[in-house]
């Protein structure tokens, strides 16, 4: 399916809200594709974070404290998440924004070294960007099916 270097795990998290640093993941989930072929692995966890959610995150993802009142914390599943990602290269949408920022706080919050300096990092939203460009000559094509021209 894929050819590889090493393994890639394509990841989501879902959040408290927005700051990478004050905010903590309230779900995450995670496919893992082997180099070697081996068939895939998820893991998938819902986390108490120990904070609110804001009402804004609840909007956008649905998940409510009530749905986080027994479930593990961040801590308990951390060498769980730390495990399964190994050395493998990473993957998400927006994630070098966002996820990945969070996921490297969460860890470094419970003392685990999480880095990605020998990782390759795959953000689909900026394959996505340039695949169809957010500008104004874009827009404009898009929606007026005219070019741009002098602009």
């Amino acid at each position: 399916m894929f050819n590889l270097d090493k393994d890639i795990v394509f990841f989501d998290v879902e959040s408290t809200g927005l700051h990478v640093i004050r905010d903590r993941i309230i779900q995450i989930a995670m496919i893992k594709h082997f180099k070697n072929g081996n068939p895939s692995k998820e893991l998938t966890f819902l986390i108490n974070p120990g904070i609110p959610i804001s009402e804004e995150a609840i909007k956008v993802h649905g998940i409510t404290p009530s749905d986080l009142a027994n479930k593990p914390t961040f801590q308990q599943v951390a060498q769980e998440i730390y495990d399964f990602i190994g050395d493998a290269d990473l993957a998400g949408y927006n994630s070098n924004r966002f996820d990945i920022p969070i996921l490297m706080e969460e860890f470094d919050r419970y003392g685990f070294d999480f880095s990605i300096e020998q990782r390759k990092l795959i953000d689909v939203q900026r394959i996505f960007y340039k695949m169809e460009p957010r500008t104004l000559k874009a827009a404009y094509q898009f929606y007026c099916h005219k070019d741009l021209e002098n602009a």
